[in-house]
């Protein structure tokens, strides 16, 4: 009899951390068709600097210049949107996933550069958790593969927090990886910064509206200039005029 009533106080307290590590988890409503809204993510910020590799910037730095990119042209595409941060600022995952949850019909993009220790790992890679996030990630994968000399990384589910636990559809990408050579040299170029968030900004445009909207700006309708042009040497994040 002890041993039964241990067990059944075992059930019980299994059961009551099962229901406490569930509260905040909602089911995910599919607004991928419908969304007015966008919350755009900087991953990292403040004293989180994120991956941090000689050939590239701090992750922080990028991942804000890109997100701050998505922003304005998005906006010129008359959607609403919520940034997580908009300065070099630690914004904790919780405080994210709470942003991203307010908002009543919207999706949720959040913005990285990766790392690894093998250098030659290179190629863009996007995220997802609930299976209404697919559609998003899928596009904003094969949007990024049109840039010239891409390697595809593929598409992949994560638990990460901000994906885990949120009640619409959430994505992440990963803009290349600031260990490689080539893809850490790009990340410092603001014209190369300017085509990740243009790519990412025609997924979600065309995911909302269809294809064949979204108009890109001038300096990108050409995409990357031909490799017979030297490329812009400038590390500017943010240069004169580019907002």
């Amino acid at each position: 009899m002890a041993r039964l009533v241990s067990g059944f106080i075992a059930l019980a307290l299994v059961a009551s951390f099962t229901a406490c590590s569930t509260v905040g988890t909602p089911g995910v409503k599919n607004t991928s068709k419908t969304f007015t809204t966008v919350v755009v993510d900087a991953g990292h910020g403040g004293k989180d600097s994120g991956a941090f590799r000689r050939y590239g910037p701090p992750e922080k730095m990028v991942t804000l210049d890109v997100a701050q990119r998505l922003e304005r042209k998005l906006r010129e595409s008359q959607i609403k949107i919520v940034m997580t941060r908009d300065s070099d600022v630690f914004i904790p995952l919780n405080d994210r996933v709470a942003m991203e949850n307010a908002q009543k019909n919207a999706v949720f993009v959040s913005i990285h550069f990766n790392d690894s220790r093998k250098r030659k790992t290179r190629g863009f890679e996007t995220y997802y958790h609930s299976g209404a996030s697919f559609d998003l990630a899928n596009r904003i994968q094969q949007k990024l593969m049109t840039i010239p000399n891409s390697a595809n990384g593929g598409i992949h589910t994560a638990n990460f927090r901000v994906l885990r636990l949120a009640s619409c559809p959430a994505v992440l990408v990963e803009c290349g990886y600031l260990s490689n050579r080539s893809e850490g040299n790009q990340a410092r170029d603001w014209e190369y910064r300017e085509l990740l968030a243009d790519r990412i900004a025609e997924a979600i445009v065309e995911q909302r509206y269809g294809g064949g909207v979204y108009r890109p700006s001038p300096q990108i309708a050409a995409q990357l200039r031909p490799p017979s042009e030297p490329a812009s040497s400038g590390t500017n994040l943010t240069p004169p005029g580019s907002r």
